[in-house]
């Protein structure tokens, strides 16, 4: 029975491993996206370029990544919001209005996911040779 269970531990530990590999990369795509951007990043009142915002909060996931076990606890406690202040950061693209950087952040996270999944799907419909 113990040879059993640790088989199948075995078997599971590729699988968490990918998971915990995803982190790091779902959050250097949320970071690049802000840095891409055209959009402004506004924080604790004043205006910053996207590579500005970018830098910034890769500082901020440098310090802070133990907080931020999971992309979206990054976008929580790192990425939405000024650790002094307790200000919202905003994110203004072009034509748009500003929304909560936090908002910005979980829809490319979305976006990323989905193209990810399907990513996946197309990976395991060539290995299986349909």
């Amino acid at each position: 029975m113990r040879v059993l269970t640790f088989v199948l531990l075995l078997c599971l530990l590729p699988l968490s491993a990918r998971a915990d590999d995803a982190v790091p990369a779902e959050i250097d795509y949320l970071l690049r996206s802000v840095g891409s951007s055209s959009c402004v990043f506004l924080r604790n009142g004043a205006r910053y370029n996207s590579r500005s915002a970018e830098a910034h909060l890769r500082m901020k996931y440098r310090r802070g990544k133990r907080h931020a076990p999971t992309s979206e606890k990054f976008i929580e406690r790192l990425a939405s919001s000024s650790y002094l202040s307790k200000k919202l950061y905003y994110i203004e693209c072009e034509g748009e209005e500003k929304v909560p950087s936090g908002d910005w952040l979980v829809e490319r996270l979305g976006e990323y996911r989905a193209v990810s999944k399907d990513e996946q799907r197309l990976r395991e419909s060539i290995e299986r040779g349909s």
